[in-house]
């Protein structure tokens, strides 16, 4: 691209990805989740160019970028390009401050493994564009407005936890995130001498946007079945097990069980914070197991690949819990892994997974880390 030879930033961002720690699939049901943002990050490099309406974006990952107008902001069919087009889209109707501008921008976050590359593609263009055109935006409005262009751009309808934690993560902390009423607390991590370890599959089976969208779909018919005796429940945050005992006979069973793994779930996550606090490791491992059962057998997200990683961990010392993360149907598993232990762990699991479906296995460590920030001006 010929902005290439003239660019001259003066504005740099990185936005990190995100680990959650439990609460999976319970944020668009309104629930509470435990991320934090991780120190895997894409950088944003940006400058204005002087124009009014032209802008370019250029991925060095990708090696390719592309040119818009802000006046005709459409869909793309190349899907990356979606989740920059949606939140420009998003920015124009909140202000008209925004002018023409120049963005390269590098990945090193691992895109299909379930740590939200999306959101921090989203988050990082965002908070940019408002810092280098003084836009006036909160940072909520950053988090809500890259929500909204995942929804009408990308076409997944997520709930707010990815964008949340990449925006507003604090190093050190995870968030207990209320997602219905956006309220939030840090709680201090501390895990010593045991580390988060990412084992990434690196499959990601195609079925997991569609797949996704229906779970959300499935939610929303037990809520409304709910609603026919507790009209007060807008969401299953509201719902207990004795309320979706009552209508079990009036849903079917794959609706039971979607939405009893997100009602179990939700107390999951509150016990955890508890337990993190106790500094009773152990019980958050073990609720890592729970999680993980719950989203494999009632939930239906996992796949062979996830399931068999988290059940090699089960019956080694050195691990204290382990499940799927994120989305599903492919991506990583969180671990809760010795310090001393991780290369043999890591060694191993790669050794038996490789045997098993002839696919290599990546890892890394994920640390707590700082929000979307600015890097330099």
């Amino acid at each position: 691209m010929r902005f290439l030879d003239n660019f001259k930033p003066e504005l740099t961002v990185e936005s990190p990805g995100r680990i959650n720690i439990i609460g999976e699939h319970t944020d668009y049901n309104m629930g509470y989740v435990l991320p934090t943002a991780i120190e895997k990050k894409i950088t944003f490099k940006f400058q204005k160019n002087g124009s009014d309406k032209i802008c370019h974006v250029y991925s060095k990952g990708y090696d390719t970028g592309f040119e818009l107008s802000l006046d005709t902001i459409e869909i793309s069919k190349v899907e990356w390009e979606n989740y920059i087009l949606g939140v420009l889209n998003e920015i124009s109707k909140r202000t008209d401050k925004l002018r023409g501008f120049d963005c390269v921008l590098e990945s090193h976050v691992p895109i299909g493994s379930g740590v939200s590359s999306s959101a921090a593609l989203e988050c990082g263009l965002a908070f940019g564009l408002n810092e280098m055109f003084d836009l006036g935006l909160s940072k909520m409005d950053i988090v809500k407005l890259s929500q909204a262009a995942e929804h009408t751009y990308a076409g997944t309808k997520c709930g707010i936890m990815d964008q949340f934690a990449s925006v507003m993560s604090k190093k050190g902390h995870v968030i207990l995130l209320d997602c219905e009423s956006l309220e939030y607390s840090y709680i201090p991590i501390h895990i010593k001498p045991y580390k988060i370890v990412l084992l990434n599959t690196n499959v990601s089976h195609n079925l997991a946007s569609g797949e996704y969208n229906k779970r959300r779909a499935q939610c929303e018919t037990g809520v409304s079945a709910l609603q026919k005796i507790y009209p007060e429940v807008k969401s299953l945050r509201n719902a207990n097990m004795d309320m979706l005992n009552e209508v079990k006979d009036t849903i079917d069973e794959t609706v039971y069980n979607r939405c009893a793994y997100v009602i179990q779930e939700k107390t999951r996550v509150l016990e955890a914070v508890e337990a993190l606090k106790a500094n009773n490791l152990k019980r958050v491992g073990e609720l890592l197991y729970e999680t993980h059962e719950g989203l494999s057998k009632m939930y239906e997200v996992s796949c062979p690949e996830l399931d068999f990683l988290v059940a090699f961990t089960k019956g080694n010392d050195a691990v204290l819990g382990a499940r799927m993360m994120g989305g599903g149907f492919g991506g990583c598993t969180i671990n809760l892994v010795h310090e001393d232990a991780i290369e043999e762990f890591v060694a191993a699991a790669s050794k038996a997974y490789e045997k098993a479906y002839n696919l290599k296995l990546t890892w890394f460590e994920a640390s707590p880390s700082q929000g979307t920030s600015i890097l330099k001006k």
